[in-house]
């Protein structure tokens, strides 16, 4: 992606992978997505309970709603890792209107109002600092990871999708993150109570528990990425573009 040929609207999906356990055994990274609504108390009360480790992503519109679950995660510092999921669960990338329906940021000014504004929710209602960035969707224009990285915070990443956005059932969630591999780091949202995949979480990740896989934040750990590109399809031309590009 350090191409001169490479275009600042590129659109690229962050590969997160975590150093792998070596002697210790596997290790794999949980990450959970807390964009807006509520929080899934199956999820949070599991890692609680199990005390499994997780780096939680939350933005500032689920922090204005959520603050039992934002006062049970800051009450046990040594399981999680609250980090910037932005402002408004806006994904970072100019050049495109909409990425997975999701109306984008558009420019850089608007991208890095998400971004600090979600330091500033972030402080505000937990007074803690985060490392990481993670958009909404995790795809990002390549120049708003550039602008990301001058803002000071890493891109996160991941590896291995766990839910879909919260989309799958729950055996399709739990099949799928209990396969993960030493050095993987799971995406699964933590927002989503009423749906399935919430118990599929669950079950996933205690059976990666009874494997002897350990779970390390984000912050615990060293990481690789790289930028992997999205191939978009080329917008349809209309009527009038084509014939302004033929000279008619």
């Amino acid at each position: 992606m350090g191409s001169a040929a490479a275009h600042a609207d590129e659109i690229v999906e962050p590969r997160l992978r975590i150093a792998e356990g070596g002697a210790a055994g596997s290790q794999v990274a949980l990450t959970l997505d807390a964009c807006s609504g509520k929080t899934d108390a199956r999820i949070l009360d599991a890692l609680v309970q199990n005390r499994i480790p997780a780096t939680i992503f939350i933005t500032g519109r689920w922090t204005r709603h959520n603050a039992g679950a934002l006062a049970v995660m800051k009450a046990h510092p040594d399981l999680f890792e609250l980090e910037n999921h932005g402002l408004n669960h806006v994904p970072a990338i100019e050049g495109l209107p909409t990425m997975y329906g999701i109306k984008t940021a558009g420019t850089p000014d608007a991208i890095r109002a998400e971004v600090q504004g979600g330091v500033d929710s972030m402080w505000s209602a937990a007074g803690v600092k985060p490392h990481w960035y993670r958009d909404a969707t995790a795809r990002y224009s390549l120049g708003a990871v550039g602008l990301i990285e001058k803002m000071g915070y890493k891109v996160a990443g991941y590896s291995l999708n766990g839910d879909e956005g919260a989309s799958l059932l729950a055996a399709s969630v739990e099949k799928r993150i209990a396969a993960a591999k030493d050095g993987d780091v799971i995406l699964s949202h933590i927002n989503q109570p009423t749906h399935s995949a919430g118990a599929g979480v669950v079950k996933g990740i205690l059976a990666l528990k009874a494997r002897g896989v350990r779970f390390v934040r984000l912050e615990d750990v060293q990481t690789s990425q790289t930028l992997d590109p999205v191939h978009m399809p080329k917008p349809l031309k209309t009527a009038a573009a084509v014939r302004m590009s033929s000279g008619s």
